[in-house]
C-alpha cells in the first residue's frame, strides 16, 4: 500500500496599507510591523486611533498586529471600524477574511476576499488567500482558478506556484504540477517542501529516479523532517535499494517514534530483506499505535507465515477481516493458511468468499485445494 505522504500547510499573507497617514507614530508602527515587534506596535496604533478615531488605515494595522498575535477577534473588531469608515477599503476586507480563515470560517473570509476583489481586482494576495479558503472547503478546481488568477498577477511569488501545483497534484494532474513546482523552485531554489513535493509528483508519475533526486535535495535543506526520509525510502524500496530504504525508515523513526505507518512501512522493507522477526515487530509497534488498521494484521499475518506460524497468520488474518470484512485477498491469505494447517475445509470456505468478492487468484487456489 503506497500512502499519500503529502502534508499540506498554507500561510496566508496579509496585506498591510500602502497609505502613510499624518504622524510620525503610524510611521513608527509600520517599522515595528517590520521588526516584528507586534505588541509594541499594537500600543502605537491604540495612540494613534485614540488621537484620530477615524483614521482607516490605522484600524487596519492595528486589526493587522492583533492578527499576528491570535488575537483573530480582536482583528476583526478593528477591521469592522476600517470598513465602516470605508467600505470600499480592499486590504482591510481581505485581512479581514484572513482572520476569519483563521478562525475557521471559510464561507466568512470567502465573503470578504469577494468583496476585496470587487473593490480592486488586481489584489493577488486576495485571490491566493480565496484559494486557501476554497481548498479547505474542498473546491479544488476553485482554488486552481484561484491560484491562477494570483500567479497571473504576481508572476514572481515562488509560493503561489507551489500552491497551485499542490492542487493540480490533489487532481492528480501530476505533469502539470511539476511544471509549477519547476517554477516556484526557479524563483526560490531553497526551499525544501518545493523539492520534497516534486518528489512526490514525479513519483507517482513512475520518476522514481528523479524523485529520489528531489528527495536527496530536500533532505539535504531540511534534515530534520522525518516525512522527507519516509518519502525517500518509498522511493528506494520501489527502486528495490531495501538497505537505503531501511536507513531512512530508521531515520524517520528517529525523529518521529510514534507514526504507526512509518513501522509498517519498515516492516515491508525488513520483509523483503527476508527477516520476518523484525518485520514482526515493526508490525507489533504499528499495531500497538493504531489497532485499528487491518493492512497492519495483513502484513504481519504473512511475515507470521513466512516464518511458518500459520495459526498465528490465521488469528492476523482474522483480525483484520473483523475490521475490513470485504477484502477478498484477506479471505485468500486465510484460506490457503487454513489448508496448510490440514484444514481443507474451512480453508476452502475462505476461498469461496474471496471469490464471491471478486479475487481470480482465490479462484485459482480453489481448483489446486478443493476437490
Amino acid at each position: 500500500m503506497i500512502k499519500n505522504l503529502l502534508a499540506i500547510v498554507f500561510g496566508l499573507v496579509s496585506l498591510s496599507s500602502i497609505g502613510q497617514p499624518n504622524g510620525d507614530a503610524y510611521k513608527k508602527g509600520l517599522e515595528l510591523i517590520k521588526k516584528e515587534k507586534f505588541k509594541e506596535a499594537l500600543a502605537v496604533f491604540s495612540q494613534v486611533i485614540g488621537e484620530d478615531p477615524r483614521n482607516k488605515e490605522a484600524y487596519n494595522q492595528r486589526g493587522f498586529t492583533k492578527n499576528q498575535l491570535e488575537d483573530f477577534y480582536g482583528a476583526i473588531g478593528d477591521y469592522n471600524f476600517a470598513i465602516d469608515l470605508d467600505s470600499t477599503y480592499g486590504v482591510a476586507l481581505n485581512n479581514r477574511g484572513e482572520a476569519k480563515f483563521n478562525l475557521g470560517d471559510d464561507v466568512g473570509a470567502i465573503e470578504d476576499f469577494d468583496r476585496a476583489i470587487r473593490h480592486d481586482n488586481k489584489m493577488a494576495e486576495a485571490y491566493s488567500n480565496r484559494g486557501f479558503a476554497k481548498y479547505n472547503l474542498e473546491d479544488l478546481q476553485g482554488a486552481l482558478f484561484d491560484f491562477s488568477k494570483a500567479i497571473e498577477l504576481d508572476p514572481s511569488d515562488p509560493d503561489k506556484f507551489f500552491n497551485r501545483a499542490v492542487v493540480k497534484a490533489e487532481l492528480e494532474e501530476y505533469i502539470s504540477a511539476i511544471d509549477d513546482y519547476n517554477k516556484s523552485i526557479s524563483l526560490d531554489g531553497s526551499d525544501p517542501e518545493a523539492y520534497n513535493f516534486r518528489g512526490v509528483a514525479k513519483f507517482n508519475v513512475d520518476q522514481v529516479e528523479e524523485a529520489l533526486q528531489d528527495y536527496n535535495k530536500a533532505i539535504e535543506l531540511d534534515p530534520e523532517d522525518p516525512i522527507k526520509y519516509e518519502n525517500r525510502a518509498l522511493a528506494m524500496s520501489t527502486l528495490d535499494d531495501y538497505e537505503g530504504a531501511l536507513a531512512d525508515y530508521d531515520k524517520s523513526l528517529e525523529l518521529y517514534p510514534g507514526d504507526p505507518d512509518t513501522h509498517n512501512l519498515r516492516g515491508v522493507v525488513k520483509y523483503n530483506l527476508k527477516d520476518n522477526d523484525g518485520a514482526i515487530l515493526d508490525y507489533d509497534a504499528a499495531i500497538e499505535l493504531d489497532p485499528y488498521n487491518p493492512v497492519y494484521y495483513d502484513n504481519r499475518a504473512l511475515a507470521k507465515a513466512a516464518g511458518e506460524d500459520y495459526k498465528g497468520a490465521i488469528q492476523d488474518y482474522s483480525y483484520s477481516i473483523e475490521l475490513f470484512p470485504t477484502d477478498p485477498e484477506t479471505f485468500h491469505q486465510r484460506g490457503l493458511a487454513k489448508i496448510t494447517l490440514g484444514d481443507n475445509y474451512d480453508g476452502c470456505l475462505d476461498l469461496n468468499t474471496a471469490v464471491e468478492l471478486g479475487s481470480e487468484d482465490a479462484r485459482k487456489s480453489i481448483k489446486e485445494h478443493c476437490k
